[in-house]
């Protein structure tokens, strides 16, 4: 039987950059999206067997019926995020729990439902950020959500045991979208190893943490070593 992944998150980015992977590798995938045509296009572009799904992070009440047809699960990466960047002066309560719920409510209800659908060796990869170590000032709600990522990884690793559940911490991609074109992204002139981390360096994370059978419950930093400087 081969294994399937899911990957919540990943219609796009480094989401379907991990799905890419997976399929590549001989997996059945499913990718999420808010969006469930947008699930269905990355989908049907990944060499492979896949399948999109819509599901709305901020809105977990609606997932048992989006999950409906989903029996097994080897691998399930959370990779999706709901974005809001402002200072604590400015926070505006609708976008917080927006924020909120999509990250802390929305991972942990996916994986009480999906709990009951995990094969004996199935692992968890929780996407967190390297905000929860560098706040910056319109970072509030990104450096709380991706801190509390550190307890879910722990709280969820003891209560799935025997199931491994490890989250990654990427810094800022250099090939993405977002920074590829940037003369001087953050971080960069800080940062030990000279340059940003790629997005083929983040896959290659998640596939150890999701395969590498004896690790379990920590928090991996990719950021070339700039949480140090």
């Amino acid at each position: 039987m081969s294994t399937t992944t899911m990957i919540v998150g990943g219609s796009a980015g480094l989401g379907l950059a991990v799905a890419r992977q997976r399929v590549e590798r001989g997996d059945h995938v499913i990718v999420t999206s808010r969006c469930e045509q947008r699930a269905d296009r990355a989908a049907q572009q990944l060499p492979g067997p896949a399948r999109g799904v819509g599901l709305e992070l901020t809105e977990p009440r609606s997932f048992a019926d989006a999950l409906s047809e989903i029996n097994r699960i080897d691998r399930l990466v959370l990779a999706a995020t709901e974005r809001g960047g402002a200072a604590l002066p400015e926070l505006n309560v609708d976008e917080a729990t927006r924020v909120v719920t999509a990250k802390l409510v929305g991972y942990l209800e996916l994986t009480r439902l999906l709990r009951p659908r995990f094969s004996a060796e199935a692992s968890v990869v929780l996407f967190g950020g390297t905000a929860k170590d560098r706040p910056e000032p319109r970072s509030t709600l990104t450096t709380v959500t991706t801190q509390a990522v550190s307890g879910m990884v722990r709280t969820l690793a003891s209560q799935l045991a025997p199931h491994r559940v490890n989250a990654i911490h990427p810094g800022a991609v250099g090939d993405s979208p977002r920074w590829a074109s940037t003369p001087e992204p953050p971080g960069l002139a800080r940062t030990p190893i000279g340059r940003l981390v790629t997005t083929a360096e983040v896959v290659h994370a998640v596939e150890f943490l999701l395969t590498n059978t004896g690790i379990n419950a920590q928090d991996l930093h990719l950021d070339g070593g700039v949480t140090i400087t």
